[in-house]
């Protein structure tokens, strides 16, 4: 008898429960469970409907990033003997860095050292000399590592 008086009280406290989560104005069992049915059907509707604006903010942001590529950010330093390198991209690209070796390779800039990240942004600090077999200045490292990186997204 207990038992069953237990279960009489759990259940009216959790329909009491169901009722203020809902907001519901019912009072029999029956029209409190349809109310916290159509609460959740809402609540599904709106899941959905953000979802959908969720799919649509990024397809627009995807389109801009082609229309309009994220910036890119190189700045060379002459220093005693050769350059200090920063490149920073919002976005990488595969194969980016490669390119970008083998423009130092190209203008014969030996790197002596280099931290690099490359997952979702692009990041590089180098330190590299030049060679004794050709000179080269802090503008012709930029340019050629511009291009690098322009033609790198091209190809992506």
């Amino acid at each position: 008898m207990v038992s069953r008086e237990h279960e009489r009280v759990t259940l009216r406290e959790n329909l009491q429960l169901l009722r203020s989560v809902t907001k519901s104005q019912a009072v029999k069992k029956t029209s409190i469970i349809i109310d916290a049915s159509n609460y959740i059907q809402e609540l599904k509707r709106k899941v959905e409907r953000l979802n959908q604006d969720i799919a649509y903010t990024r397809n627009v942001s995807e389109e801009m990033s082609i229309i309009n590529p994220p910036p890119i950010k190189v700045t060379v330093q002459t220093m005693e003997k050769g350059f200090l390198i920063n490149i920073f991209s919002e976005k990488s690209c595969p194969g980016l860095l490669v390119s970008i070796l083998e423009v130092f390779d190209n203008l014969g800039l030996n790197v002596h050292e280099a931290r690099v990240a490359c997952a979702d942004t692009f990041r590089l600090e180098a330190v590299g000399s030049e060679n004794q077999l050709q000179s080269v200045n802090d503008q012709v490292v930029k340019q050629a590592v511009l291009q690098a990186i322009n033609k790198c997204r091209e190809t992506n």
